[in-house]
């Protein structure tokens, strides 16, 4: 059997995409689990030996090469742990247990000296392993995968918001011509959205929590060992020590509304920069933005003059995807059928590949980004050529005068109506207002109504909120 490459590969997350989602490997492999499982059993004896109700004496150069155990865990370790669970080695038999493997493998591993094999995930539950594992690799991969990309994406929007925050664009409200807006004004709500989403991410990453409370979270066998320890205490404290929350009443299984809590907030994010890949593809397909051909890039296999936003597009297929497995996984991980059952193992496999949806669409947005200027020639003639849209700027000043019926002469004069701006003129000279307010009406041009959007653009920042 030929070795498999990315050729073969069943997922495209590790065939066609895999370069892009290289940065999730050490947090969501099958090798990163086993090393994240191996530092919650390794960090568990350690902290067992510092009870002073156990016997359990370890040293510093013990300690150390414990630790190393995960520190340096490489591919030929992965290897002896799954040989350990499907095949056997050295002494042991196959476990057909991916936890038991990780056990067996530390006892592999125990330094000269130490006799503690019985110690060993003493008193626990697989799923005590488990959910810590799981949140040490979920908070990395959103802190130093995710959350930077979504960072580099809303900071190549601000600064789109203040290049451009005063060239003038025609708004369109229901798809129809309406108050002109600028494309700086436009990129800047999606930055401040974004902020607001990423400070989202951030809060649920920080309040991932985990349990350590045995097989019904009752810690019926550390309390049958030693009823004399505060186990809930020594719980909370070594949870912390890892990083994370400690959560106090659970079942077998941790309830996981914290981890629902992070996938929510990341479809957010998502539903943000999906908007804006819809918008930005509309904007191409009007000609409002160009994009930057690459040198040897087919855009299309027959029409050789093609430019496809394909970046976009495929930023919004992989937030789609990764938007559906988050919404299954934050339904799924927060139910267990009484106690425990043991369907929500598989499910939770699936976080990395959800990740990674995530990853290549943030990429893929940042790239279409960097093709796309704005074809200001083309909004200002589209602006140009509908000066109806000044008509709601004319009704507010006449209201301002005290014309009752501003809004209904307005709409008589423009609705359904192809204007020119010389009917605006003709109408201004009709009016009984005094010179500076025909003057001020005579001044308003699609291009220059558009508020104070340069300002608007021009405050939004590259903080997170």
């Amino acid at each position: 059997m030929t070795e498999r490459g990315p050729l073969a590969a069943v997922s495209p997350l590790d065939g066609r995409y895999a370069r892009y989602t290289e940065p999730l490997v050490p947090y969501a492999s099958e090798r990163a689990l086993m090393r994240a499982r191996v530092e919650v059993e390794v960090e568990y004896l350690l902290a067992l030996a510092d009870l002073e109700a156990t016997p359990l004496s370890i040293d510093g150069d013990q300690r150390a090469a414990l630790r190393s155990l995960y520190e340096a865990f490489d591919d030929e370790d992965a290897t002896v742990v799954k040989r350990l669970e499907t095949e056997g080695y050295d002494e042991y038999a196959a476990t057909n247990h991916d936890v038991k493997a990780i056990e067996y493998f530390v006892r592999l591993g125990m330094p000269d000296g130490l006799s503690a094999d019985h110690w060993i995930h003493f008193g626990l539950t697989s799923e005590d392993v488990n959910n810590l594992a799981h949140r040490l690799l979920a908070k990395p991969a959103t802190e130093d995968v995710l959350v930077p990309e979504l960072r580099e994406v809303r900071d190549t929007l601000v600064e789109m918001a203040h290049e451009y925050g005063d060239v003038p664009m025609l708004a369109r409200t229901h798809g129809q011509p309406a108050t002109p807006t600028t494309f700086g004004k436009e990129m800047a709500v999606y930055a401040s959205r974004l902020g607001r989403a990423v400070g989202r991410i951030e809060r649920a990453t920080e309040g991932l929590s985990g349990k350590l409370a045995g097989a019904s979270g009752t810690y019926a066998a550390h309390h049958a060992a030693y009823p004399d320890v505060d186990w809930p205490a020594f719980s909370r404290e070594f949870v912390g020590e890892l990083g994370l929350d400690h959560e106090p009443l659970t079942t077998q299984v941790n309830p996981c509304d914290d981890l629902e809590a992070l996938f929510d907030a990341l479809r957010g994010a998502n539903n943000v920069l999906l908007d804006m890949d819809l918008d930005m593809w509309l904007y191409v397909s009007d000609r409002y933005l160009g994009q930057e051909t690459v040198e040897g890039e087919t855009g299309s296999s027959t029409m050789p003059h093609k430019v496809n936003p394909i970046d976009f597009e495929n930023s919004e297929g992989n937030l789609s995807k990764a938007n559906s497995d988050l919404v299954f996984l934050g339904d799924y991980v927060t139910t267990s059928r009484l106690q425990r059952d043991l369907s929500d193992s598989t499910v939770k496999r699936n976080i990395g590949a959800a990740f990674a949806h995530c990853l290549i669409g943030y990429e893929k947005c940042q790239n279409g980004l960097a093709k796309v200027v704005p074809n200001e020639q083309v909004m200002r003639e589209e602006l140009d050529s509908t000066p109806e849209i000044i008509g709601e700027a004319v009704q507010t000043i006449l209201r301002r005068e005290g014309y009752e019926d501003a809004y209904e002469q307005v709409k008589k004069a423009t609705r359904g109506r192809e204007v020119a701006i010389e009917d605006f003129r003709e109408l201004f000279a009709d009016l009984d207002v005094s010179e500076d307010v025909r003057a001020e009406l005579d001044a308003l041009t699609p291009a220059n109504y558009t508020g104070i959007a340069a300002e608007l653009a021009d405050s939004v920042d590259g903080e997170s909120d």
